[in-house]
């Protein structure tokens, strides 16, 4: 159920000068005043908001200021913010001892959760999504002997060497088409495909299929922005990786337990009757805490040590804080929580599509289960390539009337929005009141870059 909230009016702006003030000290002592590029706001412009707290859908921030939430922590809180079931499962666990470096039971029996939810038959926990997909690959050539990586442009899969080839989300946000520090021997083993491309797909298994390892692909990506599989892409995926010998891997770090209860696979691959080989795993199942997973077929992951050859650990794998955080959000995750989300995203996504068009505004409004975005050019949007085509000048005024008016969108163009259980009717309505005089303002820098 959703998580109380209060029904107090929004509060007014109190200005900046507290956020200001920490983000230069921050730049003193941190690369560019943060620990993630994209929340240092290059992309949209201004001072980053430091925030003090959060309850339910609210954030509030060092100088006062509330906001709606639309980040949710970029996925994890499903149920919004300080849930208190979450926070009273956290708070004993905590009582307990806060790392042991030994099994624990919170880590089984979440264990066991996510095996009952999806089509993985035994999980590994690790403490990111770039250590889950890392990982993944490791193991993936591992099982396969082969080393040959295939994956799609504008598909994130953490800041892992291999895979920081035409990536999305932050490298998308600064026109990055790689990074410094990664050697070409890196990469030169990872072929990029464009998504959604059958034949692209099938031109590369035919030349390389005997060494490809396997081919990682977001389940529906959102690094680009929603970007969703067309109809069977992802069966189509999974049927060339088993033809061919390797493993499709479906990195579900942001979809799992968030596009629906079954993640991304429960929109497909559990109606067409497929499973992946692996599946990494992160954001809701920490609930809000640094976790993160991969998993799959039993014979596969019997290549871990110890069972197996292929070597992974972490001294803070299935940490028990943790894992307690993750059990509980899943245990709460019902049905009801879902149609909750998905009601509230079809309300906000409806409108958004409204005042866009009303302003006169080009745009692409794209999801899938609970999760979308918003495209500022026109649809539709089935990769990198017209991912690219969003107005991003136009998206920095929209964000900003936006966070003026007491909503906090993704601070980059290319960014997924997310709701929790905890938005309510009083939340909804700050976003239906926000946007008319947002996207008057996106209209207004549509003109001027024209």
């Amino acid at each position: 159920m959703p998580a109380p909230t209060s029904s107090e009016p929004h509060a007014p702006a109190q200005g900046t000068t507290r956020s200001e003030d920490l983000f230069a000290r921050a730049r003193a002592v941190t690369p560019g005043g943060v620990n993630s590029p994209v929340r240092a706001f290059n992309a949209v412009g201004g001072t980053p908001r430091f925030i003090r707290s959060a309850a339910g859908a609210w954030l509030s921030d060092v100088d006062g200021n509330e906001y709606v939430d639309l980040v949710c922590s970029w996925g994890p809180m499903l149920l919004g913010h300080a849930h208190p079931e979450v926070l009273a499962a956290v708070q004993a666990a905590v009582a307990r001892g806060t790392s042991y470096g030994t099994p624990t039971e919170p880590e089984v029996e979440l264990a066991e959760e996510i095996v009952a939810r999806t089509s993985v038959e035994a999980v590994r926990f690790v403490s990111s999504g770039t250590e889950a997909t890392m990982s993944a690959i490791r193991l993936a050539r591992g099982f396969t002997g082969r080393d040959v990586v295939v994956k799609f442009a504008g598909c994130y899969h953490g800041h892992v060497d291999a895979l920081l080839a035409s990536a999305g989300s932050g490298l998308a946000t600064f026109a990055v088409p790689g990074t410094p520090g990664v050697p070409v021997s890196s990469t030169e083993l990872t072929l990029v495909l464009p998504y959604n491309d059958r034949a692209a797909v099938e031109a590369a298994f035919a030349e390389h299929g005997d060494r490809i390892a396997c081919l990682i692909t977001e389940a529906a990506p959102g690094n680009m922005g929603i970007v969703p599989p067309e109809s069977g892409f992802n069966e189509f995926l999974a049927a060339t990786c088993r033809r061919h010998g390797a493993l499709f891997v479906s990195d579900e770090v942001m979809t799992g337990f968030r596009a629906s209860r079954q993640g991304q696979w429960g929109l497909d691959g559990a109606v067409e009757g497929w499973a992946p080989d692996l599946t990494t795993f992160g954001k809701v199942m920490g609930g809000g805490f640094p976790a993160a997973a991969f998993g799959g077929r039993a014979d596969v992951m019997a290549h871990l040590a110890p069972q197996g050859p292929v070597y992974q650990a972490g001294t803070l794998a299935g940490n028990p804080v943790a894992t307690t955080a993750g059990l509980a959000t899943l245990r709460l995750a019902t049905d009801e929580v879902y149609a909750h989300i998905g009601a509230a995203g079809d309300t906000i996504r409806s409108a958004v599509a409204t005042a866009l068009a009303e302003a006169g505004v080009p745009h692409t409004v794209q999801a899938s289960g609970t999760m979308f975005s918003v495209f500022l050019c026109e649809g539709p949007v089935r990769d990198f390539t017209d991912a690219s085509r969003t107005d991003t000048a136009a998206y920095a005024a929209f964000f900003h009337a936006m966070l003026e008016a007491g909503v906090y969108l993704p601070p980059s163009a290319y960014e997924t929005w997310f709701l929790s259980s905890a938005h309510d009717d009083r939340a909804v309505q700050t976003v239906l009141d926000a946007l008319p005089g947002a996207a008057r303002a996106a209209a207004r820098a549509t003109e001027v870059s024209a």
